[in-house]
C-alpha cells in the first residue's frame, strides 16, 4: 500500500491566516479532494492522511471529516483540538460522531507556534494522554528547539503515539543539520514515536535546492528512527512553493539511502497504514 502520510486540503477564507504572508501566494487559493485525487493518481499513490490545516478550530474537523466520507483515498485524518482543553474528551468524541468520524486517527496542535517548553506542561500533557487513551496518534508540529521537550514528553507518555510532522522541521537552507542532529537524537530513541519524511523542500532554499540538501537528513532519520518509524509525505499544497507534487516525491524518493524493499515499503506505506490504523 503506497500511501501519502501528511497533505492538507483548504478553502481560502476566513481562518487560514497564516496564508496572508506575501510569499505564501502561490498556494493563497483553494484545495480540493478532486484536485488531490488527481495528484495522488499521477503519482501512483493509492491512499492519504489529510492533516489539519492551522485554522485551529473545530470546525475544520467536520470540513475535513467530511472530505473524508467522500473520498476512497483520504484514509485518515489528523484533526486540530486544543490538548489543554477541559472539554477535549467531548471535542474527541464530538469529532467521531461526525460523517466521516470513522477517518479521524490522530490529533494536532499547532505547537510550533507555542513556547519552547510547551510540550512539558502538566495541562498539555494531561491532554496528551487523554488523546492516546483514545486510540489516536499526536502529530507533532514543532521547531528544532521544541524537539527536546518533545523527547521528554514521548519518553513520559509511553502509550501515546508521536509523529513527528517534517523531522521537526529542519533549519536546511541555513545548514542546520549538526544542531537539528543533536536535537532530534533522543526523540527518535522513544520506541513511541514516529516521523514523516515530508516538509523538507519549504526548509530548504524554494528556488535553487536539489537532492543533495535533503539527502544528509534522509539518512540521518534512516539512521535514528529506522523505515519501520518513518513515512513519507508529501506536504501538499505547501510543498509547492518549492516544486510540483510529483517533482517533490520523486526527488524525496530518489534522497533516501539505499534500502532493501521491505524497508522502503514499510516508508512508502506500510509504517503510516500500522500507526493510523488505516483501514483497508
Amino acid at each position: 500500500m503506497i500511501v501519502d502520510a501528511h497533505h492538507h486540503l483548504w478553502a481560502v477564507g476566513p481562518g487560514y491566516t497564516w496564508l496572508d504572508e506575501p510569499a505564501l501566494a502561490p498556494i493563497r487559493r483553494t484545495f480540493t479532494p478532486e484536485m488531490l485525487t488527481a495528484e495522488l493518481a499521477a503519482a501512483g499513490v493509492e491512499r492519504s492522511v489529510l492533516v489539519e490545516g492551522g485554522r485551529c478550530d473545530t470546525a475544520e474537523a467536520a470540513v475535513l471529516l467530511g472530505h473524508a466520507a467522500a473520498t476512497p483515498a483520504i484514509a485518515g485524518v489528523v484533526a486540530w483540538a486544543d490538548p489543554a482543553a477541559a472539554d477535549l474528551p467531548a471535542t474527541l468524541a464530538g469529532y467521531r460522531a461526525l460523517p466521516g468520524g470513522d477517518r479521524l486517527v490522530g490529533i494536532r496542535a499547532q505547537v510550533q507556534g507555542e513556547e519552547q517548553n510547551y510540550l512539558d506542561r502538566a495541562d498539555v500533557r494531561r491532554g496528551l494522554a487523554t488523546i492516546g487513551a483514545a486510540g489516536l496518534a499526536f502529530d507533532l508540529v514543532v521547531r528544532v528547539d521544541q524537539l527536546p521537550s518533545a523527547a521528554r514528553v514521548a519518553a513520559a507518555l509511553p502509550s501515546v503515539s508521536f509523529v513527528l510532522d517534517h523531522l521537526g522541521k529542519p533549519r536546511i537552507s541555513a545548514g542546520g543539520f549538526a544542531d537539528w542532529q543533536a536535537a532530534i537524537a533522543p526523540l527518535a530513541a522513544c520506541p513511541n514515536a514516529t516521523a514523516k519524511l515530508s516538509g523538507l523542500v519549504t526548509e530548504a532554499d524554494w528556488a535553487a535546492w536539489s537532492v543533495d540538501d535533503l539527502r544528509p537528513y534522509l539518512a540521518e532519520a534512516v539512521a535514528l528512527f529506522g523505515p519501520d518509524r518513518l513515512m513519507l509525505g508529501s506536504d501538499w499544497p505547501v510543498c509547492l512553493l518549492a516544486g510540483s507534487y510529483g517533482g517533490v516525491r520523486a526527488a524525496m524518493l530518489d534522497g533516501l539511502p539505499v534500502l532493501p524493499a521491505t524497508e522502503r515499503a514499510a516508508i512508502l506505506g506500510d509504517t503510516a497504514t500500522r500507526v493510523y490504523r488505516l483501514s483497508a
